[in-house]
């Protein structure tokens, strides 16, 4: 019998267009001998819906059209399946369409991948592909997770974080410190959002008070660092769990600026075409292949010893952090000095790096049945752990106020 995944994407999230390109990419590479594949689009309003051409990239030119023809629905616990149930329910005929029997979601950004979804997944009780809930929320926020991995020994660039209260009080206060502490040029960008959104690079006062506008504009937090000077940027994708855990390739994003823009990932100019191996792009996309757009040498043109000790980084900080499935680490590099920092993790990559694995023969359709596998392990061990205790610690409680109801309670 086929295992049934649901596979889901979108969520309220600047990063929405980008996980449907993500999905539907992976969808059109699962293995259909070993599963019945439900996609599952998450609207900007976090509503769910499935249909038959939710898992079709040309339906999503007109997404209120989409919706029209397909169904809303809701998940429900019942039985021992999570069950796709139709909302709003009808009196009469049948209101369960579907269930799914793991989720994976392909979701990028704050609301879904930072532990949102996978929260709600958990209180389901339905096995779901890709990091838990803490290591997608600590690997979300870039503060938390430099304090984390700076205390595990991975080099990480010092910085300032401020929040937009801080801000709206004195701003004065925070450019002061910036250049007390930190000193220009300066990196600023939102704690919690990947895809180059509101990410900016600041050479002066001026500069700086124009970057924090931009990146209060998408995040209550904002994290500022020092510009890497002669800056390379390197990426590893990791595949694995908290016992083990492998490391992909390592690519070279080539950036016609010195930070990469969501154009340059996602867009492209019309002319590039990727890396080789990159093959695997949304049919009527367009020609977007998500990540596969973005001009990139595949293997950076670093040294052996750079190379391995970034896998090595890579590898320990997906452990640290407790990751599952696959993760991208994108690292910085001072091409006259030498020195690597860890940037970031992306805990869901765009195109889930599938493009860094096949280098080393790894099929994306290898790669999605491994996490798949990886999950199932997960729930495996979970499924061993006692999450009641029986007690007599309700007997005999009197709160003082009535025994019926609610009667009796009032403050």
């Amino acid at each position: 019998m086929k295992i049934k995944v649901g596979v889901m994407f979108g969520g309220k999230t600047v990063e929405h267009e980008i996980s449907i390109i993500s999905a539907i990419q992976a969808i059109g590479h699962l293995n259909k001998e070993k599963y019945d594949v439900i996609p599952i689009y998450i609207t900007k309003n976090n509503e769910f819906y499935i249909g038959e051409k939710i898992g079709d990239i040309k339906s999503y030119t007109d997404i209120n059209s989409l919706l029209k023809e397909s169904q809303r629905v809701i998940m429900l616990n019942e039985d021992g399946k999570v069950k796709l149930i139709r909302y709003p329910m009808k009196k009469f005929g049948k209101n369960e369409l579907d269930y799914i029997d793991i989720a994976f979601p392909v979701v990028h950004g704050t609301n879904v991948e930072d532990g949102t979804l996978q929260g709600y997944l958990q209180m389901f009780n339905i096995p779901y592909v890709g990091c838990d809930v803490l290591s997608s929320a600590v690997g979300m926020d870039k503060y938390v997770m430099k304090t984390v991995l700076k205390d595990n020994g991975i080099p990480v660039l010092d910085c300032k974080c401020f929040t937009a209260k801080q801000y709206d009080d004195d701003v004065d206060a925070v450019i002061a410190t910036v250049e007390e502490k930190i000193g220009y040029p300066v990196i600023v960008k939102p704690v919690n959002l990947g895809s180059s959104i509101g990410i900016s690079k600041a050479e002066n006062r001026d500069e700086l008070y124009d970057s924090l506008d931009t990146a209060f504009r998408y995040a209550s937090k904002v994290l500022i660092e020092t510009a890497v000077q002669n800056l390379k940027e390197i990426n590893c994708s990791v595949l694995g769990d908290y016992e083990e855990a492998e490391a992909s390739e390592c690519e070279e994003p080539v950036s016609s600026d010195k930070i990469l823009t969501f154009a340059e990932k996602y867009i492209g100019d019309g002319s590039s075409k990727g890396a080789k191996g990159t093959k695997g792009g949304v049919k009527g996309s367009g020609g977007s292949k998500g990540m596969a757009t973005l001009k990139r040498k595949i293997p950076a043109d670093i040294t052996d010893e750079q190379r391995t000790l970034i896998r090595d980084y890579a590898v320990k900080a997906f452990k640290v952090l407790g990751c599952g499935g696959v993760s991208r680490i994108d690292f910085m590099m001072d091409t006259k000095t030498g020195n690597i920092w860890l940037n970031e993790i992306n805990t869901i990559p765009g195109s889930l790096s599938f493009y860094l694995w096949e280098p080393l023969g790894v099929k994306y359709t290898e790669l999605l049945d491994r996490m798949i596998s990886l999950a199932l392990k997960r729930e495996r061990e979970n499924s061993s752990i006692t999450y009641t205790f029986d007690s007599n610690v309700l007997q005999g409680v009197n709160l003082g106020g009535g025994t019926k109801g609610t009667k009796g309670t009032k403050a």
